[in-house]
Parts: structure tokens; C-alpha cells; sequence
């Protein structure tokens, strides 16, 4: 394949992942960045989960920069399990519109459904019920067909995924990331996991997880920050924040006695502005390495080590 056949119609992707330059175009992203490594990039046909749009019974995903569906057969970025799974979806008797998140987890598939409509009809869960691989359909916060608890294996760890749950695009990146924070904490002693969501971090490290909805301790980082006094018990903090970053955290590290802080970013500026404020305070940013976990976007997950 030279190129994705839905490239320029369907509004997922900035880059043509499938193109010969899609590295160069991609990097140039992030071009202005202090990277100290290789980037890690993630091979296609592996994404684990992807959020489809519906309305007037059509079923699909965004063209670029507007609210028209594209209708697909298949992703080539998708996992099998997810494409051998759309035309089902896309047949079903769709009623008003909003998202459909198709997540794979380790035994079957998750829908979850978000729309401004609150109900769904009775050929809906009818046809719910018939959908093969399928074992749990929510429409906003209800569920339609459960045959079993979704479950997500984090390295031997296995948790509840709630429905439309953070979690990492694909196994593939997941691990890698996961690996570099191991190796980047060896020889702390207590780790702090904060914006843990399910805990990919958090169990590999025997840390301590805190976050407002997730395996760990149920805090808002965002209002209420980990204070000084509480992170001077840990010599190590990893943070894996969303798309907003962690402005307030950052600022209490500075003054703490944190020693590392292994930073985990979505969001290029959101980092950059962070990173400031760490650097600033007196740490010394010694690693930066890009992950093109996003693939065909122009998104890029950063993985950086600060040490003071």
C-alpha cells in the first residue's frame, strides 16, 4: 500500500501514514523540540480502539473539518477485530447522532455510546444483542447488552475497563511507554503515579496512583494538586496528564524534594510550558523522546525525564 485509500476524505488523519515521507512530514511537528532520542513509531493495523461518528443513519467517521460522514468498510490503522466489526455497527438502526467509541479489550469488544439523545430504541437492543465479538454496548449511561466486564491487561495486571475510559490507542505504544518509565525510575525508592488512569504505570512501579477516575486514589490534579508535604514522601513522580497538561502540579514540585520527575505528554505546547516551569524551579531535563502513538495525526506523545 502506497497509500491510504481514505486519505484526504476521511478527516482522521493529517499525514498519510502509508506514504513514503510520512516520517519527515511527521517530525516536522516537532521539529523546534530539544529531542535527546529516536522516535518510537508505532506500526499500523494495530489501533485497539477508534471513536465513529452517526447521524441520519449514516455511520462513520468526520471528513476533515466538517460534520459529514465518511462511511468506511475499514481503517488500515485498526486492529482486524475492529474492522471485521464496522459494517455490523454501521447497520445498526441508528436514531439522532453523536459518538460511538469501539474500544478491544482482552476478551471482546466495548461500545460505548455518547449522544444528546438519551434513549435508544427497542430494534436497537434487538440488534445489539446479534452483534458478534461485542460483549458490552452502553448508550450514555446505560447499558443496552453486557455478556461480560470488559477487562485491560496492564503486564500481568488486569483491571475493569469503565466505559469510555482513558486508555492508550495501542498495545504497541502502551508498552514502550510503559518500559521507558520503568527504566527511567530504577533505583527510586517511592514512586508517585499521578493522572494514573487504569494503572500502566502504577503496578509495573508499585506506586502510588492518584487520580479522579482510575485504579488509584481518587484525587482532581488539576483543583487539587499533590501539596509539597505530600510529595516529599516520594523521590519520584511520573505524570501522564491529558491534553491540558500539569501547570499546577509542576508548580509544586519546585518546591519539593522530588528528585525525578518522569513527564509523559499528549501535547506538545502543553509540555513545553510545563517543562518551563520545572526547569526554572531547578530540574534538568535529561531525556525527550517522541512516540507517534497518534498515527496519521499530527499528534505526538512525548516521554521526558527531569532530575534535580
Amino acid at each position: 500500500m502506497k497509500t491510504c485509500p481514505f486519505f484526504g476524505v476521511c478527516g482522521g488523519c493529517k499525514y498519510d501514514f502509508a506514504a513514503p515521507d510520512y516520517h519527515d512530514k511527521k517530525l516536522s511537528e516537532i521539529s523546534a523540540l530539544p529531542i535527546t532520542g529516536a522516535p518510537v513509531w508505532t506500526p499500523p493495523a494495530t489501533r485497539r480502539r477508534a471513536d465513529f461518528a452517526f447521524a441520519d443513519g449514516a455511520f462513520g467517521f468526520y471528513q476533515h473539518r466538517s460534520k459529514n460522514i465518511v462511511k468506511i468498510g475499514a481503517c488500515p490503522l485498526l486492529c482486524p477485530e475492529i474492522n471485521a466489526i464496522i459494517p455490523r455497527l454501521a447497520a445498526l438502526p441508528w436514531g439522532g447522532a453523536g459518538a460511538c467509541l469501539v474500544t478491544l479489550c482482552e476478551n471482546g469488544i466495548d461500545v460505548a455510546v455518547t449522544s444528546v439523545v438519551p434513549y435508544f430504541s427497542s430494534e436497537l437492543k434487538n440488534a445489539v444483542e446479534k452483534l458478534p465479538g461485542v460483549i458490552r454496548f452502553t448508550w450514555g449511561n446505560r447499558t443496552v447488552m453486557q455478556r461480560a466486564t470488559p477487562i485491560i491487561d496492564f503486564d500481568g495486571h488486569s483491571v475493569e475497563y469503565p466505559p469510555n475510559a482513558f486508555l492508550q490507542p495501542t498495545v504497541a505504544s502502551e508498552r514502550a511507554m510503559r518500559d521507558m518509565v520503568v527504566a527511567a525510575a530504577q533505583g527510586c525508592t517511592r514512586v508517585a503515579d499521578l493522572f494514573c488512569g487504569l494503572g500502566n504505570f502504577t503496578f509495573a512501579l508499585n506506586a502510588d496512583g492518584f487520580d479522579i477516575m482510575g485504579a488509584g486514589m481518587k484525587r482532581d490534579l488539576f483543583t487539587h494538586p499533590l501539596t509539597v508535604g505530600m510529595l516529599n514522601q516520594y523521590d519520584c513522580v511520573v505524570m501522564d496528564p491529558p491534553r491540558a497538561g500539569a501547570f499546577a502540579q509542576c508548580r509544586e514540585l519546585v518546591n519539593s524534594r522530588v528528585s525525578r520527575v518522569i513527564y509523559v505528554s499528549c501535547n506538545p505546547a502543553t509540555w513545553r510550558r510545563d517543562s518551563n516551569i520545572l526547569t526554572r524551579g531547578g530540574y534538568k531535563m535529561t531525556t525527550l523522546v517522541p512516540i507517534d502513538q497518534f498515527v496519521g495525526s499530527a499528534h505526538w506523545e512525548l516521554f521526558s525525564v527531569f532530575s534535580k
